[in-house]
């Protein structure tokens, strides 16, 4: 499983022009799931999210998670995050497809909740437009292959 991790002012989701879901300051996280991931995975990715520290102290280091912060998390799965780019056209074949993947998207998801954030999300295999203001900027990449 792969995240990537921003801090916003704001983001949000639109389809076919119309906003379905947003936040104000908290993250955007744009989630990967691989074929062979598993609810392991989801569950030590929510936790590593929920526990990201990258808010900002009174002394301007990132020393703050997201609870503490008040944020917000808008989850948008990606399945792009996992492109094989060997060639100049790239490939999905490491993507989990849908019967994998939204399972442990939707336990990403309700794994945060269940750490008390309010979470938003895009809508799973749609076009999806996502806009955000980047606050510092700050993005991460989490890979579920770091677990120790």
């Amino acid at each position: 499983m792969r995240a990537v991790v921003t801090r916003v002012k704001e983001a949000s989701v639109s389809i076919d022009d119309k906003v379905i879901s947003g936040i104000g300051n908290g993250l955007l996280v744009l989630l990967g799931i691989k074929n062979s991931d598993t609810e392991k995975e989801a569950k030590w990715m929510a936790d590593r999210i929920c526990g990201l520290r990258i808010f900002e102290d009174n002394d301007g280091k990132m020393n703050i998670n997201p609870k503490d912060a008040n944020a917000k998390i808008l989850i948008v799965s990606q399945f792009t995050l996992y492109a094989d780019v060997s060639s100049r056209r790239p490939g999905f074949s490491d993507a989990a497809g849908s019967k994998v993947a939204l399972p442990l998207y939707e336990m990403v998801v309700e794994e945060c909740r269940l750490r008390g954030f309010h979470v938003e999300t895009g809508e799973f295999g749609a076009d999806m437009q996502i806009s955000s203001i980047n606050d510092g900027p700050v993005t991460i990449i989490i890979e579920s292959t770091d677990q120790k």
